[in-house]
């Protein structure tokens, strides 16, 4: 098991991406950026390669309407290289609510888009000379406005011809997909005691279609980090996030995450916190989270607890442990979990 960790996409770019680099001599093996409707997560990816030199850089998620298939094939690519091949691409549909709202985009296709995405990228990376028409043309057909364009090939020579996708997703048919075409899964909310009543359906599914090239699907999860004999009282840290997926990214029927909350058993107390967290009410909200979910999606305990938790998080099949370290000494934190793995 690797250990990771996501950037800070709130705070200050160059001090969060410091910070991370800093960890890196203690162990951590990775660290993922996160974009949204902030700072762009490719300019702070080439920061971190400049900043380290063992550590993998991860996107997530870069979304797949906001760019097109080839641009993010160019910047994983770009990322590959100045990172001496430790570029990992998060990708993902993200929401209606970015994709329409910050991008003007219709949230049309997610599963196609993703699926095309992720074909076009090993192409390119690959070198082929792309003659493609799906949901993106490539060329543009004269019927579609087109009047010079030919097929082209990628004009550099990509570091690696198979940089590792990893796909965020959450429903049935995505998470299916993403079982059967990515070479990483990124859930949100991941609860490893009740991870596989949900998802373990369409996990069987698509890897009953994954080729066997792929090798076995990599799992990002994991949650905040604390060590201690009091730390038990950091896992409320988590309630703002949690109440912020589950009752605000989205509007009523078309939030992925409350739909997850409802899978996981917590049907009552997901419609609350979604009526508090939509009418402003977030510190009720927050507050109406249920402690079980608070404790199963973090790690913060004594140490012989958060090594219970770290197990927990590999006997549901995740390969590389995702964590926020809080509290003054992070090296530490890192160090002691990494010893673990």
């Amino acid at each position: 098991m690797e250990l990771s960790m996501m950037l800070d996409y709130a705070a200050d770019p160059r001090g969060a991406a410091d910070a991370a680099a800093a960890l890196e001599t203690a162990g951590l093996d990775a660290v993922w950026v996160a974009e949204a409707w902030g700072f762009d997560s490719a300019t702070i990816m080439g920061y971190l390669a400049a900043r380290t030199e063992r550590m993998k850089i991860g996107s997530a998620i870069l979304n797949v309407y906001s760019r097109t298939p080839a641009l993010i094939a160019q910047t994983a690519a770009g990322l590959d290289a100045v990172s001496g091949g430790r570029a990992l691409l998060g990708l993902g549909a993200s929401g209606p609510q970015v994709v329409e709202g910050w991008h003007g985009k219709p949230y049309d296709r997610p599963l196609g888009r993703t699926r095309e995405t992720v074909e076009l990228c090993r192409r390119i990376w690959r070198r082929e000379t792309i003659d493609h028409h799906g949901i993106t043309d490539m060329p543009l057909p004269p019927e579609k406005g087109g009047r010079h364009g030919k097929p082209l090939k990628i004009l550099t020579r990509p570091v690696r011809d198979a940089i590792p996708v990893y796909i965020a997703s959450l429903g049935p048919a995505n998470v299916r997909m993403t079982a059967e075409i990515a070479d990483g899964w990124l859930p949100t909310l991941f609860l490893p005691e009740k991870a596989r009543a949900v998802w373990g359906s369409a996990l069987d599914e698509g890897a009953a279609r994954r080729a066997p090239e792929l090798g076995p699907l990599q799992t990002v999860a994991g949650g905040l980090l604390a060590i201690g004999e009091d730390a038990a009282a950091v896992r409320d840290l988590a309630r703002p996030q949690i109440a912020l997926y589950v009752g605000g990214m989205g509007a009523v029927g078309k939030n992925f995450y409350n739909d997850l909350a409802v899978a996981y058993g917590y049907e009552e107390e997901a419609r609350t916190i979604q009526e508090l967290y939509l009418s402003g009410r977030k510190r009720d909200a927050a507050a109406a989270v249920p402690d079980e979910f608070c404790e199963l999606m973090t790690l913060c305990g004594p140490a012989s607890y958060v090594r219970e938790r770290v197990e927990a998080f590999r006997e549901a099949g995740v390969t590389m442990l995702n964590v926020q370290p809080v509290g003054a000494e992070p090296a530490r934190l890192i160090e002691t979990v990494k010893s673990w793995l």
